[in-house]
């Protein structure tokens, strides 16, 4: 709580994209590091030590700063860039977002199938709706998302919901509000960027990020 009683709002923490010149939310960027060995480092979690460089969390613009080394441009320095740094950079935030989904299974926090999901989505207490982008269409239709916007998730594969809940495949789930929904959403809205075709970077009026670095 703030003065006067009122709620102190977190920070919402900015950086600027090396492409776009953009300030944004760092929840809409990727932040890369290099490595000892000069090399352009995905740092996913941001955690990683060193000076940030920033990206717009979207294939077209980190497929720019690769093609025109603006990596080494925003160092100062010679950057190296891995072969496969997109696809890597991808793979990373997948698997963030299917850690954080188990994780939130495990406590309780994230159910799946459809009867379960269903049911889920008619209740206030929950808030996400994946559903698997290889899933049948007519069948996802019959469960309404929440009205929250941008709460509905479709950028994973069956399988790759089926390896945050345990299973083979899975097309429906529903993760509850609170606990690790906002990290779950945050990570599966960078992955659409890398998954559907975009024009234009985030938009500044973006969701929250809850850290910060250099």
């Amino acid at each position: 709580m703030g003065r006067g009683g009122r709620t102190k709002q977190a920070e919402v923490v900015e950086r600027r994209c090396i492409v776009t010149g953009e300030t944004l939310p760092t929840s809409n960027l990727i932040r890369f590091v290099l490595g000892p060995d000069d090399m352009v480092t995905p740092d996913i979690s941001e955690r990683l030590p060193g000076r940030g460089i920033w990206v717009s969390a979207n294939s077209k613009d980190l497929a720019k700063a690769i093609d025109q080394n603006l990596f080494s441009k925003s160092a100062k320095q010679k950057a190296n860039i891995p072969d496969g740094l997109a696809d890597l950079t991808e793979r990373l935030i997948a698997k963030r977002a299917i850690d954080l989904m188990s994780m939130a299974r495990k406590s309780g926090q994230a159910i799946c199938g459809y009867e379960k999901t269903k049911s889920a989505m008619m209740s206030d207490r929950w808030y996400i709706l994946l559903q698997a982008e290889d899933g049948s269409a007519p069948q996802k239709q019959k469960i309404r998302p929440s009205a929250v916007a941008n709460s509905y998730i479709s950028c994973f594969t069956a399988q790759e919901l089926g390896l945050a809940f345990g299973r083979d495949n899975v097309i429906h789930a529903a993760v509850s509000k609170g606990g690790l929904s906002a990290r779950i959403l945050l990570e599966a809205n960078r992955l659409t960027g890398f998954r559907v075709n975009n024009t234009a970077s985030p938009s500044k009026n973006a969701d929250k990020s809850s850290a910060a670095k250099g």
